[in-house]
């Protein structure tokens, strides 16, 4: 049995992992790719140079080392070679391509593999429109300060990305941080030779613009112009800021130096050589065209996580101020000396209870009712019980509660055998594992003052709050819960009457056709009925319930994910009343979307906090990744604390708080996330009984209090 249960856990835990493991992957390539991971920005020191060759010190700006040479070649006389380091750059790799166009000359771009994978389409223009690309590794670190096995990945990543972006592969290359051939030293003279012994020909130039320093267009000019005639390879840059200056300097110094009878070819071209592009066909260049369109999808996912954290802090934020300024509102209201819903509600109630295998909880939930102040009938409904509840109840022999026997049919049905069997016009309704107050229906029904009132949520709390799980969901009723059914009972749009404790007027519940099978939450499900049927629901806080909560993780999960799939049911249901008039129409345009986007899109895009807060404490910022979360449970904190006050509990489950929202919080993101794929994919979850341990017994004050017949008599 243990191990069925491992295994179904096992499956429920498989997509929502798989899917996040799939967010952290796409995020972790994206910083890779973002120079944020594995990104080495040192910079070597300048060194001695004893051990590098004359001829290659005192040689021209090519540096062919393959197969042990070491020998160099000058650019001819009346050639210029351009070249642009660290693109492509969106913005300004395309003004470079035009001002080369306009002027017909040619050029080598020695290109990072990051900016490659990002913009394809811009290597793909470079190649198709004459110029040669060359390799500027794939993260712009100093080689010199790297082993063999960094600068192979650096050579063979960057490779891939210009395959998958242009289909060809190149045997040019340029390191980072280099200059003119007589700056070779001792350090980087053996990166050449095994870059060499790579098969590449290494580029270095002979007129460096310093374009990165932005001295002016003439300046540029002026350091980029070969003098007396003279070939030479030019740097410039075509990313890594603003190039405006590059661009028209270009624009200025091409026609000029054309006159002159200079020409701007590619390097083959000038050296009268081979291409130094050679196609790749066939699964090297698959793998190439797929880590392009995984770059890709990360970016442009990433993109739309962005977008989805924005939206994710403004609701968050939204929601917390709405529910601070509206529970202040609503306690003001409800508080303030005087009040009431209307004339005192006296009358008798009927108090449902729908029971299926409650044995070890039945016993305490009658006899708390029966301890009620206001005058109850109360009526089990069990739903064909295997575990002999009825019997338990019936054994009991309490005045006024009466069992109603039927075959299983699930709890809506229950719940509708209670209507038919009630005597009262206001109906009581609670779980089976739920005790109540004393004065729990009493302050229940006080609403019911107000001919407008439909129906009444309680104050449902946790009654097993002893154990970590318990405390945790003490807070989440305190705070969450019942914040919110202040808010929405402000705003006249509360989405739930609870299960545990809830009262409704009989003649709204016929007029909507009582509760249904149609979802999972026909607690739900009834409440939007009956406020698109134009009845109020307010909330009443002094009726306090409570009741069992899930003690382990596996009960929580069916608990929640019932809830969640349910709630999605019930907004599907009543979509309608998005574009219907009259209160459904006020409803639809109102509680609807609040519910959809509180309830149901915030909890789904909550996780991306804490998977840009993983990224953010791995690769930075972490001081301001850390500031930004402890700012969130701050705002949460004060939140809660207000909540407690508001309700009048100790604050000291409160301490849990932080440990709540590293692991409670995650088990419920999962949860959403596969009601989530169980409602994209059409599946149906059947009813999920929990296991009741009996943990909540009668409450405080309970046994100071005299119960009471239907006539108002103590009762013994």
């Amino acid at each position: 049995m243990a191990s069925r249960i491992r295994r179904r856990l096992s499956l429920r835990l498989l997509l929502p992992v798989l899917f996040l493991v799939a967010l952290m992957a796409m995020l972790m390539l994206r910083g890779y790719v973002h120079s944020e991971i594995l990104a080495d920005h040192r910079v070597q020191s300048p060194a001695a140079s004893d051990r590098v060759p004359d001829k290659v010190l005192e040689g021209g700006p090519v540096l062919d080392t393959r197969g042990g040479r070491a020998e160099t070649l000058r650019v001819p006389d009346r050639h210029v070679v351009l070249t642009f380091d660290d693109g492509p750059d969106p913005d300004w790799t395309p003004k470079v391509l035009d001002v080369l166009k306009k002027h017909d000359a040619h050029a080598v771009f020695f290109v990072t593999g990051t900016m490659t994978s990002r913009y394809p389409d811009l290597v793909r223009r470079m190649v198709d429109e004459g110029h040669e690309i060359g390799l500027h590794t794939f993260n712009h670190p100093d080689l010199a300060l790297q082993s063999k096995e960094r600068i192979d990945w650096e050579l063979s990543q960057n490779q891939l990305a210009i395959t998958g972006a242009a289909g060809i592969r190149t045997s040019l290359f340029r390191p980072p941080y280099s200059s003119q051939a007589g700056a070779m030293d001792n350090n980087s003279w053996p990166v050449t030779q095994y870059i060499g012994d790579r098969g590449y020909i290494t580029v270095v130039n002979t007129h460096d613009s310093e374009d990165w320093r932005k001295p002016g267009v003439a300046e540029i000019i002026r350091r980029s112009t070969p003098q007396d005639g003279e070939g030479g390879v030019v740097l410039m840059h075509d990313s890594g800021g603003d190039r405006h200056q590059t661009v028209q300097a270009l624009d200025r110094m091409l026609p000029d130096l054309k006159d002159k009878g200079y020409a701007f070819d590619n390097l083959t071209e000038a050296l009268d050589a081979p291409s130094a592009h050679s196609p790749v066909t066939g699964l090297e260049l698959w793998k190439g065209k797929a880590w392009v369109f995984l770059v890709q999808a990360s970016d442009n996912i990433t993109g739309v996580l962005v977008v989805g954290l924005a939206i994710i802090g403004f609701l968050v934020i939204a929601r917390f101020v709405l529910m601070l300024v509206l529970s202040a509102v609503h306690a003001r209201k409800v508080r303030r000396k005087g009040f009431a819903w209307g004339p005192p509600v006296t009358e008798p109630v009927s108090v449902l209870v729908p029971a299926y295998n409650e044995a070890k909880c039945i016993e305490n939930t009658v006899r708390s009712l029966v301890a009620s102040d206001h005058p109850i009938e109360v009526i089990v409904v069990d739903d064909g019980s295997s575990d002999g509840t009825a019997r338990i109840v019936e054994s009991l022999g309490l005045p006024g509660v009466r069992v109603v026997r039927q075959l299983n049919a699930g709890k809506p049905a229950a719940l509708n055998r209670g209507v038919a069997n009630a005597r009262h016009d206001i109906i009581v309704m609670m779980d089976g594992d739920t005790v109540f107050e004393p004065t729990t229906v009493r302050e229940l029904v006080q609403p019911f003052g107000d001919p407008h009132v439909g129906a009444v949520a309680g104050n449902a709390k946790v009654g097993n709050k002893d154990k970590l799980i318990g405390a945790w969901q003490h807070i989440e009723y305190v705070m969450g819960f019942n914040l919110d059914r202040r808010m929405y009972d402000v705003l006249r749009c509360m989405p739930t009457i609870p299960g545990a404790v809830g009262a409704f007027r009989r003649s709204a519940l016929e007029r909507v056709g009582g509760m249904s099978d149609d979802t999972l939450a026909e607690d739900t499900d009834i409440t939007m009925a009956i406020h698109r049927d134009g009845w109020k629901v307010v909330y009443a806080e002094n009726a306090r319930a409570w009741t069992e909560a899930p003690e382990s993780v596996q009960q929580l999960w069916s608990q929640r994910y019932r809830w969640s799939y349910g709630t999605m049911q019930a907004i599907w249901k009543h979509r309608r009343a998005l574009i219907e008039r009259g209160p459904s129409g006020r409803f639809g345009r109102v509680g609807l979307p609040l519910v959809s986007l509180f309830m149901v899109l915030a909890p789904l895009l909550a996780p991306l906090i804490d998977v840009f807060l993983i990224y953010g404490l791995i690769f930075g910022p972490t001081g301001k990744t850390i500031l930004a979360w402890f700012a969130v449970l701050a705002l949460q904190a004060a939140c809660a604390a207000y909540s407690f006050i508001l309700d009048k509990e100790k604050f000291t489950p409160l301490l849990s708080l932080p440990l709540q929202q590293i692991l409670y919080r995650q088990l419920m993101y999962v949860v959403l996330l596969q009601s989530w794929i169980t409602a994209l994919t059409g599946g149906r979850l059947r009813w999920q009984k929990l296991r009741r341990k009996g943990g909540v017994s009668a409450p405080p004050g309970a046994s100071a209090q005299q119960p009471q017949a239907l006539d108002g008599s103590p009762v013994g």
